[in-house]
């Protein structure tokens, strides 16, 4: 079996443990002032993918555009903030891109993460290649799942199968697009990773960019990473189980849980060492809420239809889509 469809039957069988736990643990996640919040009739927009297999598992938005890219194929999409559709940008398969997890943007660069093929990529926003890259080949499953950027510019990545962030300096993100390939530089190791489980997801930079914030999937725990030291402190919070996708504005977290087909607000602490959930958000056809970015005065969630792309279910529809949600 090969170690693309060995992590992909550990993430199914993560996933199959977790949604048959999910509903027992849903009412111990939310403090009592943290009720659900639904969406009033009109106040969200639906974004259609023009991709019959786009299966959209994060997305990114800058002042220019509206990214998302498919698990399924690597397609990546895109168009701009208020447009009602997103249209083929990069084809699927083009530069080895089989497959696409998060997706940011950083100055005039496009970061896309590979997923279970353990790869990596720098676009410029014109589409050149900067840069492709590879997990080290330790001969175990990887599933490199997110990425994050600091105020220096560097490079911030998960690996949901290894304890281990990834870095790439700033200095290769904004180097001329040559199409060069290296391997993933391991900049520090987290705890707490339990084995065959899909672990480290989300992440993102504290408001003063001096540390990590990375969710944990399986558990629904948030962790602290102080760059400057690589010390690894649990966020005192509750257990946010199948915590996926994540996005900071100020001291808020956007946190897209996608068993349970919520978006999260949690609201960080002073000093960053604990936070607290202010509200969980769905929507009507909320399909495996996997990815969450901010756009302005606009959330952006994606439907992913994982269950599809994971056990080969029927789909829940043929057209593929955001949600376009108001921030608050």
């Amino acid at each position: 079996m090969s170690h693309r469809t060995t992590a992909q039957a550990t993430w199914r069988r993560s996933l199959l443990a977790l949604t048959a736990t999910s509903a027992a643990v849903a009412a111990l996640t939310l403090p009592a002032a943290a009720a659900p919040v639904h969406d009033r009739e009109g106040g969200d927009r639906t974004i259609t993918v023009n991709g019959g297999n786009a299966f959209p598992e994060s997305v990114a938005a800058d002042h220019h555009y509206v990214y998302t890219a498919s698990i399924a194929d690597g397609t990546v999409y895109r168009g701009r903030p208020g447009a009602t559709s997103l249209d083929l940008f990069l084809p699927g398969g083009q530069d080895g891109r089989t497959q696409a997890t998060g997706i940011k943007t950083t100055g005039d660069r496009l970061l896309i993460a590979g997923a279970f093929t353990g790869r990596f990529f720098v676009y410029t926003d014109t589409g050149k290649l900067v840069s492709s890259y590879t997990v080290p080949d330790t001969g175990g499953p990887t599933l490199v799942n997110d990425e994050t950027v600091t105020p220096d510019g560097d490079v911030y990545i998960t690996d949901s199968f290894r304890a281990v962030v990834y870095r790439i300096p700033a200095a290769e993100v904004n180097a001329p697009a040559t199409g060069a390939h290296r391997t993933l530089e391991v900049a520090y190791r987290l705890p707490d990773y339990v084995a065959g489980q899909s672990n480290g997801n989300g992440i993102v930079t504290t408001p003063d960019g001096k540390s990590l914030i990375i969710g944990y999937w399986y558990s629904g725990a948030l962790y602290r990473l102080t760059l400057a030291t690589g010390e690894v402190s649990r966020i005192a919070a509750p257990a946010l189980a199948g915590a996926d996708g994540m996005a900071r504005q100020g001291d808020t977290l956007y946190i897209a849980r996608s068993v349970t087909n919520e978006v999260d607000t949690v609201r960080l602490s002073g000093d960053e060492t604990a936070a607290t959930v202010v509200s969980a958000r769905t929507y009507p056809g909320a399909d495996t809420t996997t990815g969450v970015a901010v756009s302005g005065d606009r959330l952006l969630v994606t439907n992913s239809q994982m269950d599809t792309f994971l056990y080969g279910d029927p789909l829940t529809s043929p057209v593929f889509t955001l949600e376009s949600l108001p921030l608050r």
